[in-house]
């Protein structure tokens, strides 16, 4: 039974943008978390990213609980962030060239110890490498789910035709 989703900046600029190729996989999750009353979270830092280029209004906000980044975050933080480094100083963890480990290890860090959230819903495949190589060394409490997947997919729902 999934309470809670965190959801990171990657759905909301697909879901808040109707001309990205994830645009109706992000809407059809979020209708899907709605009508299964599955609460949706975002996190501080994933405002803070979306603020770069977007603006708070534009977020659904009613819709969403808000996350702050605390104390008990910041402990997983530091241990997920320290299995990504040796990874990536030992060539297992190979990303794209900007620096993605601190805000990703910090979002599966709230995921983690909020024991609400069962999904981190996210389209961001260099995140995924980075809590694939995570889960290599311990057990996050979480699904890591993909946007690119679709929603009847993820949940085994067979869709019928009308």
């Amino acid at each position: 039974m999934i309470n809670a989703v965190l959801l990171d900046t990657s759905f909301f600029l697909r879901f808040l943008n109707d001309e990205d190729p994830l645009f109706k996989n992000a809407d059809d999750y979020f209708r899907y978390f709605l009508q299964k009353d599955i609460v949706m979270i975002i996190s501080t830092i994933s405002v803070a990213e979306y603020c770069v280029g977007g603006d708070l209004n534009e977020l659904p906000l009613k819709n969403l609980q808000i996350l702050p980044f605390n104390l008990n975050h910041s402990k997983r933080t530091g241990e997920f962030a320290r299995i990504a480094y040796e990874k990536r100083k030992k060539g297992e963890l190979k990303v794209n060239s900007r620096n993605i480990i601190p805000n990703d290890t910090k979002l599966f860090a709230q995921a983690d110890c909020e024991k609400t959230i069962g999904i981190y819903l996210s389209s961001d495949t260099e995140s995924l490498k980075v809590f694939n190589l995570i889960k290599q060394e311990t057990e996050p409490k979480f699904q890591f789910v993909d946007l690119n997947v679709h929603y009847n997919e993820t949940f085994g729902i067979l869709p019928f035709l009308d």
